[in-house]
């Protein structure tokens, strides 16, 4: 019982009142590493994991992204479409969608990825790099690992995730 209660004090002095967006959080509170929000026509699929804590998702649609509520993810506050625009903005992949089959007998589940002919890779402002198209990422041991939707790779040096970014950028203050 008192182990709880540090816990729980640690974690409000440590996150505040955003505790989706803290790492300490999700660590004492958020065992899975896959969580599943839908409604009839899409899944929204949240790898905590895999965030970086941009905010992108609930600064641009907080009516469906709330950090401040439980569960943070509510389909029913808007559109299906606008849904789908907002997950395709995550910047580490960590939010992705499949579309609902209407007969359950073809519903495939498969995460909806976007595919160009060219590989886009964005430079974000002091953060990672941003790759929004399928890629096949090579490690430096030989492992191969195909991502889907959007992958952020670290460029400051700072990830304790390499290659990826874990928003360590911001603990060090990287500038560009």
């Amino acid at each position: 019982m008192f182990l709880h209660i540090v816990i729980s004090l640690l974690s409000f002095v440590i996150c505040n009142d955003y505790k989706p967006l803290c790492i300490y959080h999700e660590l004492i509170t958020m065992p899975k590493e896959t969580l599943k929000y839908s409604n009839n026509e899409v899944t929204v699929v949240w790898k905590p994991k895999l965030c970086i804590h941009s905010t992108i998702c609930w600064k641009g649609l907080i009516e469906v992204f709330n950090p401040k509520e439980r569960p943070w993810i509510k389909l029913e506050g808007s559109t299906t479409e606008k849904i789908i625009e907002q997950v395709r903005k995550c910047p580490s992949g960590a939010l992705s969608y499949y579309m609902n089959e209407k007969d359950a007998t073809e519903a495939t589940g498969d995460v909806v990825a976007e595919s160009n002919n060219i590989l886009k890779v964005e430079v974000t402002p002091n953060g990672p790099y941003l790759i929004k198209t399928e890629c096949l990422i090579v490690h430096s041991d030989g492992r191969e690992e195909t991502k889907t939707g959007t992958v952020a790779l670290c460029r400051c040096g700072a990830s304790s995730n390499k290659p990826y970014c874990d928003g360590g950028h911001r603990k060090i203050g990287f500038k560009e």
